[in-house]
């Protein structure tokens, strides 16, 4: 997916020109400060509305009505702030990393979504307790443990949408093993490599046989 059909699919979700402008005021501070800190990969710096962006919006096509989403280890925004800017619900980014937090506190101001984002410092098992509607984490832990992390957080009604590279049917064939739940794998369409896991009705517990 080139930039320019990255932009194309948004357009076609009839995402509004304000909001295709508010992400692009988002990545040119993203741009910024990543001469700073690492906060994404140096090559894919120059495709990052297909690689981040789009790879980040695919998800909220799998994540049902909403008020309440929470993403985990939100790093440099992805997809936590595209949900937030895009969607139209509250999104709680949790991230331990000093840097970050401060990155995103200034991202969300400056991409106009700070009322409808929290983010909250530290690490997942410190942070207060809630319920949310949809938990999404990118590129933070495998799927058991990320299960084990965020399952305070859910409800039998909560939707996870959590994209994984190459091994996330290695993964969910890892996490049946002591998680019960109706899981899907769909392919990524920024990634032929790549799926995303969306599951519901989680619960802990070894399947029955």
């Amino acid at each position: 997916m080139t930039e320019d059909e990255a932009r194309a699919w948004l357009v076609a979700r009839n995402v509004p020109r304000g909001t295709m402008d508010a992400v692009g005021r988002f990545l040119d501070f993203l741009r910024e400060e990543a001469g700073r800190q690492n906060l994404i990969a140096a090559s894919t710096v120059e495709s990052l509305w297909a690689r981040h962006v789009v790879d980040s919006a695919q998800l909220l096509e799998h994540a049902g009505p909403w008020k309440t989403w929470l993403d985990l280890g939100s790093g440099a925004g992805f997809p936590g702030l595209i949900v937030a800017l895009i969607g139209e619900g509250h999104v709680t980014l949790i991230e331990s990393r000093a840097k970050r937090i401060a990155f995103l506190q200034q991202a969300a101001s400056i991409a106009g979504v700070a009322d409808r984002v929290r983010v909250v410092g530290g690490r997942v098992e410190t942070a207060p307790r809630a319920k949310f509607d949809v938990i999404s984490a990118r590129a933070f832990a495998p799927l058991p443990k990320l299960l084990a992390l965020a399952y305070p957080f859910s409800t039998p009604v909560t939707r996870w949408v959590l994209p994984k590279g190459k091994s996330a049917a290695e993964e969910l064939e890892d996490a049946r093993a002591s998680w019960q739940g109706e899981f899907q794998l769909i392919p990524s369409i920024t990634d032929s490599e790549a799926a995303i896991i969306v599951a519901h009705g989680v619960t802990a517990g070894k399947k029955r046989q």
